[in-house]
């Protein structure tokens, strides 16, 4: 397997030495917690509209043959002269935003989340969810903590609140409405449940990276030859050297299914407390077992006509 970060940067501004040092020895350490903290298996499930790709056949395609993807599945990282080390990673999140909205009209995947809250790291969520684009559509069946909590919400529905069984005892006090950014939905939480998904990474990256290039301290990095979890994925990783107000984190970084060509994991590094320190993880996101298009519609999404969600 290859190593998840690259000796050199493909393009990078090396703008403070000692600061680019810290992040390739930071970028080692945290690579190995991101392969091992990822205990699912990331894989697709064939639908009509799959395409194999060159020197595959259809089953070879289902089970995601690591040396057919990353032969066919480039993403064009090339820096125009003059332009900011940030505008190809850019341009590269803005096609698979597009990407997204053409081509994903739903899907369902175990997402594994740690977030920093209040400034205490809280322990990994592992969350079943099923998402529908149009109209934006969530459902979540918490595995671990809070294992039986369901929560669904559907833009512009239940007057845009969304619907909530709690787990254990709770459970038999029936379904409640929340407001998604209340304090009691967001106990616990970095970001309410209208940010979550693939595309709302995506274009979240966008909007961060775009900000980003009012300032010239971003090292950029790129890799085509990581893996999380065995998929073959193509990394960006964004270190800014000197905190700002602007900069969000220290070290970000979006991992891109080189098949799928969407993101399944996103991690980001505060700045460490001390120089030479370890970045503290702000927060961490991971899309495993994606199913793209299942064909969700609106009933799958139906707090009282779907059978299979919200069982007392």
């Amino acid at each position: 397997m290859m190593p998840l970060f690259p000796v050199s940067y493909r393009t990078a501004r090396h703008l403070f030495a000692a600061a680019a040092g810290l992040s390739l020895a930071f970028a080692s350490t945290v690579s190995v917690r991101a392969q091992s903290e990822l205990a699912e298996p990331v894989y697709r499930v064939a639908n009509e509209t799959t395409t194999v790709l060159p020197g595959a056949t259809a089953d070879r395609a289902n089970v995601a043959d690591a040396n057919t993807l990353e032969a066919g599945a480039a993403f064009d990282f090339t820096q125009q002269p003059g332009e900011h080390p940030l505008a190809p990673a850019i341009r590269v999140l803005k096609a698979t935003l597009e990407h997204i909205d053409q081509n994903v009209h739903d899907y369902s995947a175990t997402l594994v989340k740690q977030e920093r809250v209040d400034g205490e790291l809280a322990e990994h969520q592992h969350i079943f969810l099923k998402v529908r684009h149009q109209p934006f559509s969530v459902y979540m069946s918490f595995l671990k903590p809070f294992q039986g909590r369901e929560v669904l919400y559907v833009a512009g529905q239940n007057n845009n609140e969304m619907v909530v069984l709690e787990a254990g005892l709770k459970r038999m006090l029936g379904k409640i409405n929340l407001a998604p950014d209340g304090m009691v939905a967001m106990r616990g939480q970095k970001h309410p449940i209208t940010k979550v998904g693939i595309r709302n990474l995506t274009a979240e990256m966008i909007r961060k990276f775009e900000a980003d290039t009012r300032y010239a301290e971003s090292d950029v990095t790129t890799n085509e030859g990581t893996k999380i979890n065995g998929r073959p994925t193509t990394m960006i990783q964004v270190v800014h050297p000197i905190p700002r107000q602007n900069f969000r984190a220290h070290v970000a970084r979006v991992f891109l299914d080189n098949e799928l060509r969407v993101p399944i994991h996103y991690d980001a590094y505060l700045w460490p407390e001390q120089p030479g320190g370890q970045p503290p993880l702000d927060e961490s996101y991971t899309y495993t077992n994606l199913k793209i298009n299942n064909g969700y519609s609106a009933r799958d999404f139906d707090a009282n006509s779907n059978p299979e969600i919200f069982k007392q």
